[in-house]
């Protein structure tokens, strides 16, 4: 028998990125619900990021936090006809974000072994002085990475590539689930701030006994204790597969216990 066999896990990412971390699940035997807890949408204005695109050869360092800023830093590149990119260094945070970099045939630099903003810092700080760096990001993020280079020394312009909102409908869906005594999930997955926040904002005061609370790492665990919630479940290595591992690791000893 699978590891998550008969368990029932809701995938909040937004529905575009939810596929691959639901079949990591249901490789593991797991029941998969999908909910989306954000919405990615386009900034208010490109404007920043556009100016940013035209004047890439003064830059240094270029650092890309995330498989959506990769996605919208590229087709904008494509729509201002600006490839100009030698000479540019680029770090990119994640094995996803580093490969989403690289199909479009840049090469990654630096990425941190922990993919949170804290490391990419340690893994630039001794390279950035007297450079001009462009963080590439969504419109409400942490500010560690701008704060602490600009501390090393680095010039730091921020362009906005995306904003996250709630997802239309997706707040009545979720207060079913929570609702109904026999479908409850067994866990929900959390794999950024934004999906702790905007879960907390949809799911109002349902009740959460019995639900195993998972997160794909501290910030997120962060923000949970942040809300009022307690990780059950957080994610040794920071990406998907390592929230699924720990998830299965969970369940077995849970189930162990249970057999005694």
């Amino acid at each position: 028998m699978k590891p998550l066999a008969g368990r029932r896990i809701l995938v909040g990412r937004a529905a575009k990125q939810a596929s691959a971390l639901s079949e990591l699940l249901r490789e593991q035997g797991a029941t998969v619900i999908e909910i989306p807890f954000i919405e990615i949408k386009p900034p208010r204005s490109y404007r920043l990021l556009d100016e940013a695109v035209r004047k890439l050869p003064l830059y240094d360092w270029l650092i890309l936090t995330s498989v959506n800023g990769v996605e919208v830093f590229f087709s904008r590149l494509q729509r201002l006809k600006s490839a100009n990119l030698s000479g540019l260094r680029v770090a990119a945070n994640g094995p996803a974000t580093r490969a989403e970099i690289e199909r479009h045939g840049l090469r990654v630099d630096v990425m941190p072994r922990e993919y949170v903003a804290e490391s990419v810092v340690r893994a630039l700080r001794s390279k950035v002085k007297g450079k001009r760096v462009l963080l590439v990001r969504a419109s409400v993020a942490r500010d560690v990475i701008p704060r602490e280079l600009r501390k090393a020394g680095a010039r730091v312009d921020v362009a906005e590539a995306y904003r996250t909102e709630l997802p239309r409908g997706s707040a009545a869906k979720i207060r079913k689930l929570l609702g109904g005594r026999k479908r409850r999930p067994d866990a929900i997955t959390f794999t950024s701030s934004s999906t702790v926040k905007n879960f907390v904002k949809m799911a109002g005061r349902a009740v959460l006994d019995g639900i195993s609370l998972a997160s794909i790492g501290p910030v997120t665990s962060a923000t949970l204790r942040e809300c009022g919630l307690k990780a059950d479940v957080e994610a040794r290595e920071y990406n998907m597969q390592g929230l699924v591992d720990s998830l299965r690791k969970a369940f077995t000893r849970r189930a162990r216990r249970t057999a005694r």
